[in-house]
């Protein structure tokens, strides 16, 4: 009997889940990354502008479905404003710092609430102006925010509790190591490639990463996103959007089908390469891609497996055995530029039951 990886009914909604604008730090207002995002052929732009929830309903459309959400940062050295410098994140020796950057993207269009909020820190770029629009904890308003795992794990459990998807961000740029994003419970899924960074020189392309989470016994799903700040135009080669997303399969283009899908774990990665189809039969996993000159199976040990193009037509489908004593399998489509796509990982125990 077949178990459908990615649901077998439904459409496929390319998505990007990290997203900033003039609320806060980016060059494009909300409108603008909406008519940016549809000519690249998104159906689907989650709104994370830094530490202030503002929703953007009327940006929805039958073809297009704007996500509440935002970007939470914790960062080492840094409790107040007063801790704050501008335009870097450097302490008094010039050394850099730690940081850990967090979205949550809401699973119902009624949630507007500010994870993390503080009334009087925390607020900055130009949301400073949406204060008083912001909805937030009254009991927790003035929690200051200390680089701990504590500290971190606690915001992560506000925004789950809350009725958020939840994301662990960059971890290249934030210059976290093993000890930092391992100590990190409870998020929903992190970014395998986060391209904002990435094109900037950062090593956000972050399979490695992905890997050590789950072999630290994390059971979370992978994303693609831009994390589009937009400062360069679109037709530059360093434009922060349009270069990782995610490929989200739901029922329909509405908010309830698109956050049980992510919920779910029914979407993949991509930088470009597509999945059509991904199920489990038999003690196989199958996929069915657009043309790849390679695809991998991660089994989470020191066992990998491939499919490779022999002959210049390219491969479009491959077929893997899945192994009792694998811890989990993912997949990784690789095309003829280099460009990923990335499968989310699925457990032995939970796939062969």
């Amino acid at each position: 009997m077949k178990k459908y990886l990615l649901s077998k009914n439904g459409n496929f909604y390319k998505a990007n889940l990290h997203c900033h604008t003039t609320i806060s730090d980016g060059k494009l207002s909300p409108e603008q990354v909406k008519e940016l995002y549809k000519s690249k052929g998104y159906s689907i732009v989650a709104y994370t502008d830094h530490d202030v929830l503002v929703a953007h309903p009327e940006l929805n459309d039958e073809n297009f479905l704007a996500l509440n959400g935002l970007e939470v940062e914790i960062r080492d050295g840094m409790l107040t404003d007063k801790d704050r410098v501008v335009g870097g994140y450097y302490d008094k020796n010039k050394q850099r710092l730690k940081v850990c950057h967090i979205c949550f993207v809401a699973l119902s269009p009624e949630n507007l609430l500010t994870v993390g909020y503080n009334r009087e820190n925390y607020i900055y770029y130009n949301n400073r102006n949406y204060r008083d629009k912001v909805v937030f904890d009254e009991s927790k308003a003035d929690r200051l925010r200390y680089y701990t795992p504590e500290c971190i794990n606690e915001i992560i459990k506000d925004g789950v509790d809350n009725g958020f998807f939840v994301t662990y961000n960059h971890p290249a740029w934030s210059m976290e190591d093993y000890r930092d994003y391992t100590a990190y419970n409870g998020m929903h899924a992190m970014e395998i490639c986060n391209y904002s960074c990435f094109i900037s020189g950062y090593e956000d392309y972050s399979p490695k990463i992905y890997d050590d989470m789950l072999r630290s016994g994390k059971r979370i799903y992978c994303i693609g996103a831009d994390d589009n700040h937009n400062k360069y135009p679109a037709i530059d080669r360093r434009s922060d959007s349009g270069g990782a997303y995610t490929v989200i399969k739901a029922e329909k283009l509405d908010y309830k089908s698109v956050a049980n899908s992510l919920i779910n774990g029914n979407f993949y990665a991509s930088q470009g390469p597509e999945i059509y189809e991904l199920y489990y039969e038999d003690g196989k996993i199958y996929i069915k891609t657009s043309v790849a000159d390679r695809i991998y199976l991660n089994a989470g040990a020191r066992r990998q497996e491939g499919v490779f193009d022999q002959d210049g037509n390219g491969v479009t489908s491959a077929e893997f055995t899945v192994k009792e004593t694998d811890i989990y399998v993912r997949l990784t489509v690789i095309d003829k530029y280099g460009k990923r796509a990335n499968t989310n990982a699925y457990f032995i125990d939970e796939l062969i039951k």
